[in-house]
């Protein structure tokens, strides 16, 4: 598996060895000892998996979780394709406001590390598009915040032959310097303090 760093300080792209045959094929999405590898520590305990079936043009998020608690997740494509897309939304992170995309289809099979506080989103490019997460924390609703995916200033990959489908939570989401400005956004310190904590298995106290 080879791993890149992404543009997003923390973010992680990953690609499996694909071995096809005859009857199909067959990949590995996480490899333990290449995140290790790439990441410094293994991945964080699994508490919830997500499954979501989109049609073309269907785009969700920019979505984060309040931190604490934060959230690291481990996203992959398991049907059709998609534009994996990770905005760096920690107020004081050395890469904050860049964002970096990931082309997720069934040829390269990549996936994404996202890590604590960073923001979310994807476009789907095929009709009934799967994508598969791995998350470190359970879902709760009052925790999860979004951003809107259509903010001028971040100016983010949206294809321009479709019109983007988005929720009513996600098209009427602020851009990230109002988010900045009412104090929604997770600190770049406090972050990499739970995510430290995590992936060690010593969750950091909540203050």
């Amino acid at each position: 598996m080879k791993a890149r760093e992404l543009t997003v300080d923390g973010a992680l792209e990953f690609t499996p060895r694909v071995f096809p045959d005859e009857r199909g094929l067959f990949l590995s999405p996480f490899q333990e000892e290449a995140f290790t590898e790439a990441h410094g520590a293994p991945l964080f305990r699994v508490a919830q998996t997500n499954h979501s079936v989109s049609r073309r043009g269907v785009v969700r998020g920019i979505h984060y979780t309040v931190t604490p608690p934060g959230t690291a997740k481990y996203v992959y494509c398991a049907r059709g394709k998609a534009l994996d897309v990770v905005v760096d939304i920690r107020a004081g992170s050395p890469t904050f406001g860049r964002w970096d995309s990931v082309l997720m289809d069934q040829r390269d099979h990549r996936a994404t590390y996202l890590p604590v506080g960073v923001g979310h989103a994807f476009v789907a490019l095929e009709d009934d598009t799967v994508m598969a997460y791995l998350l470190s924390e359970s879902y709760v609703a009052e925790h999860e915040l979004a951003l809107s995916v259509l903010d001028p200033a971040l100016g983010l990959p949206l294809p321009r032959d479709t019109e983007p489908v988005l929720s009513e939570r996600d098209r009427a989401a602020p851009t990230l310097a109002e988010a900045r400005e009412r104090g929604l956004l997770p600190e770049y310190d406090r972050c990499q303090e739970i995510e430290r904590g995590r992936l060690t298995d010593t969750p950091a106290l909540p203050r």
